[in-house]
Formats: structure tokens, sequence, C-alpha cells
């Protein structure tokens, strides 16, 4: 597991890089089909037409193929960024279906070709019932212009491949939903999880200290007049209890803020830097699933705390992946002593998000390994 190129030594200029390859070129490999399109530009040559019809063919088909990179990649941005995309998503099956109809008097039944094309994008850029309906329009065009114009088996197949199409892309569709329903649902028992926490965090907090300060205010009350030396000592210790208090009920409410992985790697590069270990860090989160930096960023605070606090280490690396987080120190390793609060909240977290939690030292018997893999 590395840490990709973004990874450099704290400190160092490193170049921040941009998107992921995935991010930046997916809608490529969206578009692979469009290698299909070459069945429609056979048919075209084939029919043997006038130059200009063979021309206006292969401009209309690559108008089609164009379409459909442009509009797969329009309806991927707006997806990343939360936006609305079903009225988008209209205008462009609009215009792939204006571009299929044109070549109809070129290609003639060859110009069924653009509809598995169609039916695919219509299931993922507009709602499912209106996509269904657009797939069984398609499947019945096809077939009544196999049975109208007797084309024979070779029309069969292009009906059995728009109805295959749409069958598996309605299902990944509703997979696709069912998903986000349960990651949706799944972030929100987390949240709930988390709030538990806290008033449980706050009740043992605040229940400890408004003890201690109870008693010690009775005491200095007794103490004002017999010995007013000590009760001025007790009235100390409660102003120090009570900040000590608020310091850890300020640190319990905070943790209700959304871990941002960004965030924890500029706070962990201060940590270790603070506490006299040399970093070695990501520069960003770029090449980490934005569906995992959330829990990705809630190990990796804890982790190094623990470094912080316990290793004794001289160095520390950390190396992210698209799904992945290991945190690695020289330090004097796990020993006999038992697992924290701590890393047992972060197992709960990750096992929770589906993911699996390894802690180990090598076999060398120096340093610790932390990794996580969702």
């Amino acid at each position: 597991m590395t840490g990709g190129p973004g990874a450099g030594t704290a400190g160092a200029p490193v170049r921040r890089p941009g998107l992921s390859p995935w991010s930046r070129y997916g809608w490529i490999i969206q578009s692979v089909w469009l290698i299909f399109l070459i069945f429609p530009t056979i048919a075209l040559v084939d029919r043997h037409g006038a130059g200009w019809q063979v021309t206006l063919g292969v401009v209309l088909i690559l108008a089609f193929g164009l379409s459909f990179s442009l509009a797969v990649r329009h309806l991927d941005r707006l997806e990343k960024a939360r936006l609305p995309r079903h009225r988008a998503g209209a205008r462009w099956l609009l215009a792939l279906v204006g571009c299929a109809l044109v070549t109809v008097p070129l290609i003639g039944f060859a110009a069924t070709s653009f509809l598995p094309f169609i039916v695919a994008f219509a299931m993922f850029g507009l709602p499912l019932a209106v996509a269904i309906a657009i797939a069984i329009a398609a499947f019945a065009a096809s077939a009544l212009a196999t049975l109208s114009l007797e084309v024979g088996q070779d029309g069969w197949v292009v009906a059995f491949i728009v109805l295959s199409v749409g069958v598996m892309a309605a299902g990944i569709r509703v997979l696709a939903g069912r998903g986000a329903q349960y990651e949706a649902m799944s972030r929100q028992l987390e949240l709930v999880a988390e709030r538990e926490r806290v008033a449980r965090d706050v009740h043992d907090v605040l229940g400890h200290s408004l003890t201690v300060v109870t008693v010690k205010a009775e005491l200095a009350e007794r103490l004002v007049d017999a010995d007013p030396e000590r009760a001025r000592a007790e009235l100390a210790a409660i102003q120090q209890l009570s900040r000590q208090a608020l310091a850890e009920i300020r640190a319990t409410v905070g943790g209700l803020r959304a871990a941002r992985l960004d965030d924890e790697l500029e706070a962990a590069r201060s940590a270790l830097a603070g506490a006299g270990i040399r970093a070695e860090l990501p520069e960003g989160p770029e090449d980490v699933d934005p569906r995992h930096r959330t829990v990705l960023a809630w190990v990796l605070r804890e982790a190094v705390t623990n470094v912080v606090r316990h290793s004794e280490a001289s160095s520390c690396r950390v190396e992210l992946a698209s799904n992945a987080l290991r945190v690695v120190d020289d330090g004097r390793g796990l020993g006999t002593n038992p697992v924290g609060n701590g890393l047992r909240g972060v197992r709960e977290r990750v096992e929770g998000a589906g993911g699996t939690l390894r802690v180990a030292t090598p076999a060398d018997g120096r340093g610790t390994e932390l990794e996580v893999t969702l």
C-alpha cells in the first residue's frame, strides 16, 4: 500500500495533486460502448449512397457519439455536485433522439442501433418510471420495425439487445438506489450512536465533577470562619475542577463535528511536529474515495493521538489509498498494553462502515502498524 503521488515529508515542497484519474477520466470509460456505433457506420457505407449522403450520415453518427459522451460527463458532474439532473437528462435525451431520427432516411433499419444507447442514457438520466417507459417504447419500436420491414434475424437481435440493456440498466439503477438508501441509513445510525456516546460522556463528566464540586463547596462553607486559609484552598480547587470539567465537556461536544480528512491531515502534521516526531504525510485526500473520507478522518485522528501520547516514536508515516488508511510508527509497539477505549471506538466505527481494522507490532517488535480497509 502506498501513499500515492501526493505523499511527501512534512514541510517539503510537494505539488498538490488534482483530481484522481478516475474522477477526471472516468467518463471516457463510460463512453467506451460508443465503439458499437461502428454498426450504423457500416450500414451507411453498405447502402452505397451519394457522397453527400455518406458524409452527412458520418457527421450525424459522430454528433450522436459526441453528444452521448458530453451528456454522460454533464450528468456525472451534476451528480457529484448533488444537483438535480433530470431536466438536463431530458434535454440531452432529446438531442440524442434527434440525431438518431435524422439518420433514418440515410441508413434505414440500422438506425435502431442507436436505441441501446438511448435506453441506457434514459435509465440514468431520467426518473426511473419514465426511463422504464422509454425502454419499453424502444423495444416495441425495434420489434415493430423488424416485423414491418422484414429484416429477419438481425432485427430480432437488435430488439433483444435493446431489451437486455433496458433490464440490466434498470437493475443497476435500482441496486444503486438501494445502496444510496443503505449508506444514508448507516450515516443516520452512526449519528445516533455518536449522540449516545456524547450523552454518556457528558453524564460521566458532569456527574463526577459536580459531585466533587458540591462536596468541596460544602466543606469550604464550614471552614470559612474556622479555617479561612483552608477554605480559600478549597475554593481554588473548585475553580480548577470547574475549568477542567468545562474543557472536558467542550472536547466531548466537539466530537459531534463532522471530521474532514484534509483537516485531520493538517492537524496530524501539526501534532507530530509539536511532539518532535518526523512525519511522512500525503499532501491531501484526493486519492481517497469521497464515501470513505469521513470514517478515515476519525481513524486518522485517533491513530495520530495514540502515536503522540503513547508510542515514544521518532517517525510516523501515513499512507492513503482509495479505500484504505495505514499509519506506521517506529515507537515501542503495543507490548502487553490492553486496547483502550479510543481504539475500541475506532474499531466499532470502521466495522459499522463495513470495513476492517488491523493493529499489530512488526516482527522486530518495534513500532505499530494500524491499517483500515473499507
